[in-house]
């Protein structure tokens, strides 16, 4: 099939990104939350088959030196057709010269070891008061 890979937020249907990313429990944002974050990312990536986004994924950056990747995300009806990988993919192509991290469930630490990705052995976080039992059921800390 041949899907659109963009780059950019032009014509973006929020409400899409919005259930696609809260779908896997990655945000319990609303479609204006989501728009909000994706255009204070530096690097946005959306995958599009028709008028049905599928894949997205986001990095916030300095464009220097470091960058932190979150919300990646393919349609279910949509794995395992490579396109978390080309998501990946796109988004290192933007942060060529940048140390890059990011946040992940632990069910998908294997997939991206398998992309190239180490644990870090000092990575420290600060969560909100209002997440911390949650992230702790889900087995995050």
């Amino acid at each position: 099939m041949a899907y659109i890979f963009q780059k950019n937020r032009n014509n973006i249907d929020w409400t899409q990104v919005t259930d696609l990313l809260n779908g896997f429990g990655l945000t319990d944002f609303t479609p204006a939350e989501t728009k909000f974050a994706f255009e204070n990312s530096a690097v946005n990536v959306f995958i599009v088959d028709g008028e049905k986004v599928i894949g997205c994924g986001r990095a916030l950056s300095d464009g220097i030196s470091q960058a932190a990747i979150y919300n990646i995300a393919v349609d279910e009806a949509y794995h395992r057709h490579g396109l978390g990988k080309q998501i990946i993919s796109l988004i290192l192509e933007e942060t060529a010269n940048c140390n890059v991290v990011l946040y992940t469930h632990p069910d998908t630490i294997s997939w991206y070891e398998e992309q190239g990705f180490r644990r870090m052995k000092t990575g420290m976080a600060m969560y909100h008061p209002s997440h911390i039992e949650a992230l702790i059921k889900m087995d995050f800390i």
